[in-house]
């Protein structure tokens, strides 16, 4: 385990085996399926539309859905899960992108391993002295319509002064394998700064968020798989580039994924979409 940090500040990610135990992975997938199960269809994804006018107000919630779930669970589907007439055309459990961006901290099972003993233990050994948790997502990786992620550096999306004060935490809670979508990584690319910066609108205007900058072109060449086991974990600086391919495979490849940041001496970026709020200020991680 000492090996972490070196490879860690070298590669800008890591793989660790054996994270969780297979039926720890079990249990997190099982309670997804019953928040699944039980889960209230948010109001715009049912939105049918046939205007212009219509679209604009869909894109709106979806919109202010995202940018308000800082502090909860909510529901993001895939494309083309619904029919024009806002009903299922694939099975429900079947239909979503991911589930975020609270799960941390309303939902037990996934608070217990997000600050588990080995998780706050791999903090210790990077370093970090008063790490929070600033968000955290289920990601689905559906068979057959799990989408493409682009090549992307997390701090593009959860930037700090200064740079290198966030980490990702992507624990595979099933195979991850280069036919059902494992991540890619630019080995070294976390040491050059970010070129694109996700950022908060002024209130009042639409849409609630734009890009400043643009994405690097990347060289394809350069991408190297990380798969990992069920109950491995991969470390991802925030600086790192890295993406994922479309499932075309018939297996899911379901992710729990958190991010921590090092708040001493940090400031949190309030452009940055996600906002501590009153109800939910980032927890820190050591208990």
């Amino acid at each position: 385990a000492s090996v972490i940090a070196p490879s860690y500040q070298e590669d800008g990610y890591v793989v660790l085996d054996g994270l969780l135990t297979s039926q720890e992975c079990d249990e997190l997938r099982q309670r997804m399926a019953e928040i699944v199960e039980r889960m209230d269809v948010p109001e715009h994804c049912r939105t049918t539309f046939s205007t212009y006018h219509d679209e604009q107000l869909k894109k709106q919630g979806n919109a202010d859905y995202f940018i308000t779930s800082g502090d909860k669970i909510r529901f993001f589907f895939e494309k083309g899960v619904f029919d024009d007439k806002g009903e299922f055309i694939v099975p429900k459990q079947r239909s979503l992108n991911k589930v975020g961006h609270a799960l941390h901290a309303y939902e037990p099972l996934y608070e217990k391993v997000t600050h588990s003993p080995k998780v706050q233990g791999i903090a210790k050994k990077l370093g970090l002295v008063s790490p929070v948790i600033l968000q955290s997502m289920f990601i689905f990786k559906q068979p057959g319509i799990g989408g493409e992620v682009t090549p992307h550096q997390d701090a593009t999306f959860l930037y700090t002064e200064p740079l290198g004060r966030v980490m990702g935490v992507w624990i595979a809670l099933e195979d991850a394998t280069i036919n059902n979508g494992c991540l890619w990584f630019i080995p070294g690319s976390h040491k050059s700064g970010i070129t694109r910066r996700m950022v908060r609108t002024p209130k009042g205007t639409f849409p609630l968020t734009d890009f400043i900058g643009r994405e690097q072109a990347y060289d394809e060449e350069k991408f190297v798989a990380a798969p990992v086991k069920k109950g491995g974990v991969i470390l991802i600086h925030g600086e790192v580039v890295h993406r994922s391919a479309e499932n075309t495979s018939e297996e899911s490849r379901h992710v729990y994924t958190f991010h921590i940041m090092e708040a001493q001496q940090t400031r949190w970026s309030p452009d940055n979409w996600l906002q501590p709020t009153e109800d939910l200020p980032f927890p820190p991680l050591y208990t």
